[in-house]
């Protein structure tokens, strides 16, 4: 049977992370707990002129091997490990001279942080902990009679915990931390077995974990996609820069579909090079409502907004360069969730704050859209795990199927096209004319239904906009995966697309290939695939 109340007589702690140590230390002195310590966070606690013994001193064993060997040890792990009621426990105990330790304060070794600085493998190799998750498991195991600590946090807890309770600890909390200690070496080593598969290039290893910790900023999320659904959002140690790892400089807290749709929005914009020029994506519900490349962020804006001004209301708007007045003036012109930029000027950042509730995100960088991480989702029983859709046109593999090829300005709308339908929904077709998105068709069950679809927004932003006639005339079209019939191909075509670029692999390539000669349609085939579920 469990004691509830525990009183704390000895202490040991081992940190990598030495933030208030010192006040925590000190006030378990005051308590008249005693103190155990390893290497530097001995030296740290001695020369703040507290009393501390070195577990070397305790076990007999000077560190070695580079400190690779300090705390696995019987007389570390037998005093966590002991249950204090068992006498056969006791009794060994005794026999071995092990004393009890009541409290395990212990963060370990900076791995995540050592890998997203991009260190080299030997170093990421000796920030490896051994000894500090070997003896979280053990106290936290032993929870009835052993408390541990693994998060900076937590010293506040713990310190308000022994003053209600005289210097113990409840079972209570005790389990509280038992369970953040297990999470936190659960994290740990998902992190270390992920990189060492992506080190020797194993896709599907046998056991796969993943995890995070709760983000500081956002954490528990006020509800999921729906009022009925709890949330929460954790950050790994990916690197890749966006809508988790970026600074939120104003707004409400975003909510787990803002998350999602800012997530979706960074990820798009990121296709185009700022290099080469200015490019706005406006998401509405993780589908692009409207994407444009321009001179400037102002003039892509304007391009993007018009391709479906009505969904823009209440959308996410990406930038792939800095945020400038011009673009934000216009930007907060209508009612907009998040706004997500590499940086944001000055005068932006006033223009912006004007709107109290516009969440704007300040990312950093641009992810990079080459790069092989992973997108992981849950399945009832399992996860299902896939490289990220890094693909992109292969100059050596894209060629001319029909008589005409493209011109030189609809291979340009082609090529962006191809870039949009990747990040968009199942069966996708998408319009472009002059850099910018004329119409898209995201989601639907039949492809000839996401041509009609994006043609009809296309009316709409015509109408809208009081232009003779829909952008889609003389436009290029992409679908994200091939024509199975013809019918799809002469949807396209009746709503204006001139050129077409598919993967091409359908039984009847031949037959959609002859309409579109026919109507003197040129078409290109990538041999990629872009599904996006």
């Amino acid at each position: 049977m469990a004691t509830d109340i525990v009183k704390i007589g000895r202490a040991l702690i081992s940190v990598s992370d030495k933030a208030g140590l010192v006040e925590l230390a000190g006030a378990l002195g005051q308590r008249g707990v005693e103190l155990l310590s390893t290497g530097g966070t001995a030296a740290a606690l001695g020369n703040a002129g507290l009393t501390v013994i070195d577990v070397a001193q305790m076990t007999g064993f000077p560190e070695m091997m580079d400190g690779r060997v300090k705390t696995l040890h019987p007389r570390v792990h037998g005093g966590l490990l002991a249950i204090r009621s068992e006498p056969a426990h006791q009794a060994a105990m005794i026999a071995n001279d092990i004393t009890p330790i009541d409290l395990l304060i212990v963060n370990l070794y900076p791995f995540e942080a050592t890998l997203k600085r991009g260190a080299s493998f030997e170093e990421k190799i000796e920030n490896i902990d051994i000894g500090g998750p070997a003896m979280i498991r053990g106290a936290a195991k032993n929870h009835d009679d052993v408390v541990v600590i693994v998060d900076v946090a937590d010293y506040p807890a713990l310190l308000d915990e022994l003053a209600r309770n005289e210097g113990a600890t409840s079972l209570a909390f005790r389990r509280r931390m038992a369970q953040k200690a297990y999470a936190r070496t659960a994290a740990y080593d998902a992190a270390i077995s992920n990189w060492l598969a992506d080190e020797i290039h194993e896709t599907a290893p046998k056991w796969r974990a993943f995890g995070g910790v709760l983000h500081e900023s956002f954490g528990a999320l006020r509800y999921g996609e729906n009022p009925h659904q709890s949330a929460a959002l954790y950050l790994t140690a990916d690197t890749r820069p966006g809508v988790a790892t970026a600074r939120q400089v104003q707004g409400k807290e975003l909510s787990y579909n803002n998350i999602n749709d800012t997530d979706a929005a960074y990820e798009l914009v990121a296709e185009f090079d700022p290099a080469e020029s200015a490019a706005v994506a406006i998401i509405k519900h993780a589908n692009p409502c409207g994407v444009a490349i321009g001179a400037t962020l102002l003039d892509a804006y304007e391009k993007a907004f018009a391709c479906d001004p009505v969904s823009a209301f209440g959308g996410v708007v990406a930038l792939n360069r800095r945020l400038d007045a011009a673009a934000a003036r216009k930007i907060v012109e209508i009612f907009t969730e998040v706004i997500i930029a590499p940086e944001a000027d000055d005068e932006a950042l006033a223009i912006v704050a004007a709107k109290k509730n516009l969440r704007l995100m300040i990312a950093g960088a641009l992810p990079d859209p080459r790069a092989g991480t992973l997108t992981v989702r849950s399945v009832a029983g399992g996860l299902l795990v896939q490289d990220r859709d890094s693909g992109a046109l292969d100059e050596a593999t894209l060629k001319v199927v029909t008589k005409r090829a493209p011109t030189v300005s609809e291979m340009a709308d082609l090529r962006m096209a191809w870039r949009v339908a990747k990040h968009v929904k199942s069966n996708a077709i998408v319009y472009v004319k002059d850099g910018a998105t004329a119409g898209v068709g995201a989601g639907q069950m039949s492809r000839v239904d996401s041509a009609r679809v994006a043609a009809r927004k296309a009316l709409d932003a015509a109408a809208a906009a009081g232009w003779a006639e829909p952008r889609t005339k003389g436009s290029a079209v992409a679908s994200d995966a091939f024509f199975p019939f013809a019918d799809g191909l002469l949807s396209a075509i009746e709503a204006g697309a001139t050129a077409v670029i598919e993967p091409g692999g359908s039984m009847r390539d031949a037959e959609v290939i002859a309409a579109a000669d026919a109507a003197g349609v040129a078409m290109m085939f990538t041999g990629m695939r872009h599904f996006r579920h």
